[in-house]
């Protein structure tokens, strides 16, 4: 603890180019550049395989198959199969996000075609009975409908984003994970609890986005509607 406290203490951990400010900004940044790569191969098509149905056994494989990469063998392959595609300044980057990406899609493409394949019924009914084209009952019904589904998937892919951007550092990917790797290696442990404490906050911080996020799009109606349902379900007698 008293390591800890030095480290956070000192200084000169608030400035430089190694300095906290600095590794949170590179450790958001990079995270939320893979975010943004993988919200736009996943949304895309998890709204068509869930207003469509096609595809939906191949995407589920997918995604099983994604959870299932393990991390750190995952990260050190794609380094060293892409790696020679890059250039110096890009050589460990680019294929750390390149992961990131991918680990971060499934939660994104799940709760995406989940949402709409679970819209409700009756109102996509009425939609279509009220004269409403198929790209109208999907942008007006079952896309509102998933928001609760979809801000969840994204906030679970942001979460593994961000722990996952602190393995990352042991391919050189900056960010926050810098001070668990050279710590470790120093056998720094003030330094070691500092980075996965600083880890820890920036994850919570980012989970009361989320959370205020949901609040502030999610109808209120949709909100009641899932009270009502975590209610009945905690009444229900058991069988």
């Amino acid at each position: 603890m008293s390591g800890l406290i030095e480290f956070f203490a000192d200084p000169g951990n608030w400035s430089g180019s190694t300095g906290i400010p600095v590794r949170i900004g590179y450790h958001l940044l990079n995270s939320l550049i893979a975010l943004g790569l993988a919200l736009a191969i996943a949304v895309p098509l998890g709204i068509y395989v869930g207003h469509t149905g096609r595809g939906e056994a191949v995407v589920a494989g997918m995604a099983n198959a994604l959870r299932a990469l393990p991390t750190l063998g995952l990260l050190i392959v794609v380094v060293m199969l892409a790696a020679p595609l890059f250039s110096s300044s890009l050589v460990f980057t680019a294929p750390a996000i390149l992961v990131l990406v991918l680990l971060a899609i499934p939660s994104i493409l799940t709760g995406t075609s989940t949402g709409i394949q679970t819209a409700d019924r009756s109102a996509v009914d009425a939609a279509t009975g009220l004269g409403y084209t198929p790209m109208q009952v999907l942008t007006r019904v079952q896309l509102p409908c998933a928001l609760p589904l979809m801000i969840s998937g994204v906030r679970g892919a942001m979460l593994q984003i961000v722990s996952t951007a602190t393995v990352a550092a042991y391919v050189s990917l900056n960010g926050l994970g810098r001070y668990i790797i050279d710590g470790r290696a120093n056998n720094d442990f003030g330094q070691m609890a500092a980075g996965a404490a600083l880890v820890a906050v920036v994850a919570l911080v980012l989970e009361l986005g989320f959370l205020l996020a949901g609040r502030l799009t999610i109808s209120p109606g949709l909100r009641r509607s899932e009270r009502r349902l975590k209610v009945t379900a905690g009444a229900a007698p058991a069988t």
